[in-house]
């Protein structure tokens, strides 16, 4: 069941939903690593009833910060070749992931990533769209690399991708780091469909509409 891929999940203030998500995730992946990024509620208590690794930050660093420590343990601790983000608040579908990882090994590619403009975004409001939309213009603009969806949280990569990754921002710019190291290491990428579901409480997790444009400025 897919042992040498890991999913690697940032976790903040999640106890309503982070214990279905993993539940969800652990018929397709048997490596699940979730780094608590400093929660007050009940989070870390509800992530110990499950399989997934535990990791813990002392405070809240950002999900740049989180994914930086998920990705540095599995490299450090373990012969994985294949990594997942994968966000906590319910949006992503596990079978995207298998799609997108079996895509990354047939094809020989160094990355991955989710696309819900190919795919489907339900429930997402008309102005989050036109502003990831603007998002994804200055994205491929600056960086020369062409993609629908700039600010997935569902990506797949390999293990030379990750060496080489070495996130530093800590907060959501981590997301145009990413792409800008894509085009750096001119690495091999694919987009694929995914189905991202905007409910009530993801709304209310997400970042707000208008940090596309700090996320681009940082």
């Amino acid at each position: 069941m897919n042992k040498n891929t890991y999913v690697i999940m940032p976790v903040y203030n999640e106890e309503s939903v982070v214990k279905e998500v993993i539940e969800q995730l652990e018929p397709y992946f048997s490596n699940i690593v979730c780094i608590d990024d400093g929660s007050v509620d009940r989070t870390v208590e509800e992530i110990s009833k499950t399989s997934a690794v535990l990791l813990q930050h002392d405070r809240n660093k950002g999900q740049g910060a989180a994914l930086r420590t998920g990705i540095q343990y599995v490299l450090r601790d373990t012969n994985a070749k294949h990594f997942i983000t994968f966000d906590a608040d319910g949006q992503h579908d596990p079978s995207d992931a298998l799609i997108m990882l079996q895509n990354l090994k047939k094809h020989n590619l160094d990355i991955v990533l989710g696309s819900r403009f190919l795919g489907k975004a339900i429930n997402m409001t008309k102005v989050k769209r036109i502003l990831l939309k603007l998002a994804v213009a200055f994205t491929n603009k600056t960086t020369g690399v062409h993609l629908t969806d700039t600010h997935n949280g569902l990506r797949v990569f390999n293990r030379n991708f990750a060496e080489k990754l070495q996130l530093r921002c800590n907060g959501m710019a981590h997301a145009s780091e990413i792409i800008y190291r894509i085009a750096d290491g001119y690495f091999h990428y694919d987009e694929q469909p995914v189905t991202i579901r905007y409910t009530d409480y993801s709304k209310s997790k997400g970042q707000s509409i208008f940090n596309s444009f700090m996320i681009m400025k940082e």
